[in-house]
């Protein structure tokens, strides 16, 4: 008969406690959240034996069983078994052995909880570079639990590690260890009245109770009763945690000296602590910052075109074959311009998504990531932000839906709330297309000092703009948003390692499935939605216009392409979607707009690059001998509007440009805002804020210039 064993992973950031849960479950993982919070529940399947098969829950990291953070509250319901949905039968601590000192304090009050544990001992190899010799056994015979040295990297120790929890499991109640230190001396009186309302109680476990009993799922009378205990016996809660505190690093300091021997009492000079030197210098550091940003941002650009290009082009092979092979009738164009179309709007993303996880997920496992958080949290923390924001901003301008999706890494709910709603302010690479053809209309083609081009001036100019208003809104954004939870910049500065291929691997998989199959969904309603907009108008306007020009094919056939497309043009116009254009024209008139306008302002919501196709279709543009966008522009530049005056001039052209720096435009940020704060409220904030900048930024350039 097989067993199931629901195994919780804790350890202190940074321990290599994620290493090891990707080696036990490889791809047998689900990614979830736990209730009420946006930190990501990892669970994953691993054979232990022939008998017994495990889950393990890879817990978030923290520091002690006293938390601060959201993330560590999160490990400290689980292991005070307070979370009705993760309830583990023993605990897999991880513990750093080039850390040891700091890692046994949490390990010494997992142990206290009295629950079944085995320390799974990595970074052994960098405890040797450093100097440090571990006696294992007798770590182990100090602690009362069992020790196995493992690397996750080599998978060197895991075969051990299975067998051992399978025994300690199994044998727990004749060998469970004796208390690390003696809890019941801190607070003895009110520790006996607590364990008599819950008998199975470990000493220290009561402590837990008498401090934090308030945060557990407890009923009103237990709650006061327990009140009543901390009142009657004067229980000070600050004063018991920094005794037990104490005790816990005297007894620490004992294990030390009779466990780990340092061959070496000289501070060796380690790779990490000479890279530092440079990478951390006031002035190179920064340098060197920059440029690792700038090949971020350009490698995400670079590498995704092809694969994004290739995805564009096979849909829109797929889209020409199933025209050619369906009949002419609205599903079939609901098919085709609707789901074929929102797919491909899903699956364009893909690329950018696994690429800038992939190239993030390098940064961690060399420890980088960590150095860009602390040369940026100084600037980041006056916009009422802090270093770890600075990623999923720099990201931002490949693409807001993979970086927004990063943010997660930010532990302070405040922060990273700030963080997402300011992320799509940076210029994306959606925004290009028509950052390029509104700037070749507008923006005269002129070099300054033989070299400095005035249109690639502006660009960059508009993708600065971008980023200092995004600073702006969270620095206001700062004084509305309410938080009780303090902000903690606690940063470990981890050694520098080589990256884990797989890992990477795994992390863009992961990342590209939770993108497709949570977003999608909404991404999917929102293009249907676009597409009967775009495809409907009232019935009888609709009819005339199908028979005048099915009337002018059969008449002129040599010119079907360009009465296609006049059609198609005049079709839109009157659509459902057209009339919204139409209808919003006065809203938008102010900002140097048209109707033409207003109809490509509604369908590059579904993603910012459509507006090019958009005008394509509106200015009926021709598959002639000429490059299409050049033909573009020049039917959008001899656009005019009834009085006879240019649609696109200096003003309205930099006006709609700045709009589009501004501008929420793109559903598919909202949908992964929405799952990331798991409420529309917050999406619907965004939009509007947005939209409201946009507008009165766009409404000052056009008045001021025109």
């Amino acid at each position: 008969m097989t067993s199931k064993l629901n195994i919780a992973l804790v350890g202190n950031p940074n321990s290599g406690k994620s290493s090891l849960f990707n080696e036990l479950t490889g791809l047998k993982q689900k990614v979830g959240n736990f209730p009420g919070v946006t930190v990501d529940k990892k669970t994953g399947q691993s054979k232990l034996s022939d008998q017994h098969t495990a889950n393990f829950i890879d817990l978030p990291g923290t520091y002690s069983l006293y938390p601060k953070r959201a993330d560590e509250w999160v490990s400290y319901k689980v292991l005070m078994q307070q979370d009705s949905d993760v309830y583990p039968d023993m605990i897999v601590l991880v513990v750093d052995a080039s850390n040891l000192r700091r890692n046994l304090l949490f390990c010494s009050q997992i142990i206290d909880l009295k629950i079944p544990v085995v320390v799974a001992l990595t970074m052994m190899d960098v405890a040797k570079q450093k100097g440090i010799k571990i006696d294992v056994d007798i770590l182990s015979s100090e602690l009362g639990v069992p020790v196995i040295p493992i690397n996750p990297r080599k998978q060197k120790g895991i075969a051990e590690l299975k067998k051992e929890i399978i025994q300690t499991i199994l044998h727990f109640e004749k060998t469970a260890p004796a208390e690390f230190i003696y809890s019941s001396m801190l607070a003895p009186k009110a520790i006996d009245e607590t364990k008599k309302i819950f008998p199975e109680l470990s000493n220290y476990k009561g402590i837990h109770y008498l401090i934090n009993h308030e945060t557990f799922s407890l009923s009103k009378e237990v709650n006061e009763e327990i009140i009543k205990i901390k009142s009657e016996y004067k229980f000070n809660a600050t004063k018991t945690q920094a005794e037990e505190i104490m005790q816990r690093y005297a007894r620490i300091k004992h294990i030390m000296s009779m466990c780990v021997e340092e061959t070496s009492m000289e501070e060796q000079s380690m790779l990490s602590e000479k890279l530092d030197k440079i990478l951390l210098h006031q002035k190179w550091g920064y340098i060197i910052l920059l440029t690792v940003l700038f090949f971020l941002f350009q490698s995400v650009f670079w590498l995704a075109t092809y694969p994004m290009d290739l995805i564009e082009s096979t849909f829109g092979k797929i889209a020409g074959w199933f025209t050619q092979i369906l009949p002419t009738v609205w599903y079939s164009d609901l098919f085709i311009n609707g789901f074929l179309a929102g797919i491909s709007g899903i699956m364009v993303f893909i690329p950018q998504i696994m690429i800038l996880f992939g190239l993030i997920t390098l940064l961690e496992d060399s420890g980088y990531m960590a150095r860009i958080s602390f040369l940026t949290d100084k600037l980041m923390r006056k916009s009422g932000l802090n270093g770890k924001s600075v990623m999923p901003m720099i990201s931002g301008y490949a693409c807001a839906v993979p970086a927004i999706m990063s943010a997660r890494n930010i532990e302070n709910k405040k922060e990273r709330l700030l963080t997402i709603m300011i992320t799509p302010l940076m210029s994306c690479s959606a925004r290009l297309p028509v950052y390029t053809i509104l700037i070749s209309l507008v923006i005269p083609s002129k070099l300054y000092l033989g070299f400095i081009s005035l249109q690639g001036l502006v660009m960059m100019l508009l993708y600065l703009f971008g980023t200092v208003m995004a600073l702006l809104v969270a620095w206001v954004m700062k004084w509305f948003i309410k938080s009780t939870e303090r902000s903690f910049f606690i940063l470990e500065l981890p050694i520098y390692r080589s990256p884990r291929w797989k890992n990477m691997f795994y992390t863009m998989y992961e990342k590209a499935r939770i993108f497709v199959f949570d977003a999608g969904k909404v991404i999917m309603i929102i293009s249907l939605i676009l597409w009967a907009l775009s495809s409907f108008g009232p019935p009888q306007k609709m009819d005339s216009i199908n028979k005048s020009y099915s009337e002018q094919i059969k008449l002129h056939p040599e010119n079907s392409k360009i009465l296609i497309k006049e059609k198609n043009a005049q079709m839109l116009q009157h659509s459902f979607a057209g009339y919204l254009g139409k209808a919003i024209e006065p809203a938008i008139s102010p900002l140097g707009y048209d109707w033409k306008i207003g109809i490509a302002l509604i369908t590059s919501f579904a993603a910012r690059e459509v507006f090019v196709g958009t005008m394509a279709t509106l200015y009926s543009v021709g598959d002639g001998d000429d490059n299409n966008n050049s033909t573009l522009r020049n039917k959008m530049n001899m656009a005019v509007r009834e009085d006879g005056t240019k649609v696109y001039t200096l003003a309205s052209g930099l006006s709609l440009l700045i709009f589009y720096v501004l501008a929420m435009q793109c559903m598919s940020t909202i949908a992964v805002v929405k799952r990331e704060t798991r409420s529309w409220k917050w999406p619907m904030i965004q939009l509007s804020y947005m939209t409201a900048l946009a507008y009165l930024c766009s409404f000052i350039i056009y008045q001021l210039l025109k």
